[in-house]
């Protein structure tokens, strides 16, 4: 038995199908670029119980969550309290929320595989605190966790299929 792939039809439709692919790539770039918080991640490892608490519970309340039920909540929940985005500023919102909360996370990782030596180290050389932090602790947690946040990335290039729920057009929307 043999099988002729027909690929007329879909020829006909290939412009609109690499705008869809610019268009998913550009909802992941821009909800990477906006998502991947390092703030979060020494916050989290390193401040006072006031600033940590909130971050755990950010990250706890939105890797329980959903994708879809977030991305519904941002287009159609916020709108109800003033709130109201096109639905690709909602996509690239809920995208940036979501991804925020798995980097925090894949960062804080990496924040805490830092000897504590290195840290004490940075002190006794009198090196400030924004120092220590962007020398001594990031480079080598970025280093760390490099696999982990890009295996991330890919989820969440993967995770724009979704957005066709509320209308906003990328490539899987557009080839249904």
């Amino acid at each position: 038995m043999q099988t002729a792939l027909q690929f007329g039809p879909v020829l006909i439709h290939l412009d609109r199908l690499l705008a869809g692919v610019g268009q998913t790539i550009q909802l992941a770039v821009l909800s990477i670029l906006l998502g991947t918080v390092i703030l979060g991640a020494i916050g989290r490892s390193f401040g006072r119980r006031w600033v940590s608490w909130p971050i755990a519970a950010y990250v706890e309340l939105i890797r329980n969550t959903p994708l879809l039920i977030q991305l519904y909540f941002v287009f159609f929940t916020l709108p109800l309290i003033g709130l109201k985005f096109s639905s690709g500023t909602a996509a690239i919102l809920a995208l940036s929320i979501h991804l925020g909360a798995y980097a925090t996370e894949i960062l804080r990782a990496g924040v805490q595989s830092v000897p504590v030596g290195q840290i004490e180290a940075a002190k006794s050389l009198g090196l400030s605190s924004y120092r220590i932090i962007r020398h001594v602790i990031l480079v080598p947690a970025v280093r760390a966790v490099y696999p982990a946040l890009s295996a991330q990335f890919i989820l969440q290039l993967m995770g724009t299929s979704i957005v066709g729920a509320i209308a906003a057009e990328e490539l899987t929307a557009i080839a249904n």
